[in-house]
């Protein structure tokens, strides 16, 4: 599996996600510029997955720098989730963070099983 391929898939997503998220908020009244962290997010992995394809000798240094950047991205809307489960109700804010957790993780998941692969076959 081509793990920098998938950081630049994730990536994409999640920039549409902040996209989204930002685009509802203008066209309800409640536009934040927190609206676009997920596209944060999102840009960062895709940096680091060009990065890694232009660059072999960098490959493993950034896919690894990827999968940290996405664990945080995966904790910290769901640490936010978590602290606030009392009063969650299925906000386009709520929403977004589900979106960027889910891909955060998934992402996590699939490096990791890569990693997994690439240590059995060496």
């Amino acid at each position: 599996m081509n793990m920098a391929g998938v950081s630049i898939w994730i990536g994409r997503l999640l920039v549409l996600v902040g996209i989204i998220g930002y685009g509802y908020g203008l066209y309800s009244g409640h536009a934040s510029l927190t609206a676009f962290i997920p596209a944060v997010f999102g840009l960062v992995l895709m940096i680091l997955g060009h990065v890694a394809q232009a660059k072999e000798s960098r490959r493993k240094l950034m896919m690894h720098l990827a999968v940290i950047f996405a664990a945080l991205g995966f904790l910290l809307p769901t640490g936010r989730l978590i602290s606030s489960a009392g009063n969650l109700t299925l906000s386009p804010a709520v929403v977004s963070q589900l979106a960027m957790a889910l891909l955060c993780l998934i992402f996590v998941i699939l490096a990791v099983r890569s990693f997994i692969s690439a240590r059995k076959a060496s």
